[in-house]
């Protein structure tokens, strides 16, 4: 499966907002002006952050990356979920 440019940023800003979330509800793990340039593409997060703001949110890290990969669109989601499902199956039994 090839692996298209899709944004963390968008996908993080669509949650946020789905969720009813201000940049200021993630003053516990980070600041608004950070939030503003995660969203804004203009800095990356580390995984360990990625956690914690999924941890706001009240979403796995997964989905996160998933809607990031997929965009809007159900049927890429699907095929994502389904590369990765393939994936760890080819990990867990070489």
């Amino acid at each position: 499966m090839a692996v298209e440019k899709h944004t963390l940023a968008q996908a993080l800003k669509t949650i946020r907002k789905a969720r009813g979330l201000s940049q200021e509800a993630f003053s516990d793990v980070s600041s608004r002006t950070y939030m503003s340039s995660l969203e804004r593409d203009l800095k990356s997060p580390t995984l360990s952050k990625l956690a914690e703001l999924c941890e706001v949110m009240e979403v796995h890290p997964l989905t996160l990356l998933t809607l990031a990969y997929a965009g809007d669109s159900e049927r890429k989601a699907d095929q994502v979920l389904a590369q990765v499902r393939k994936e760890l199956d080819e990990l867990k039994n070489p």
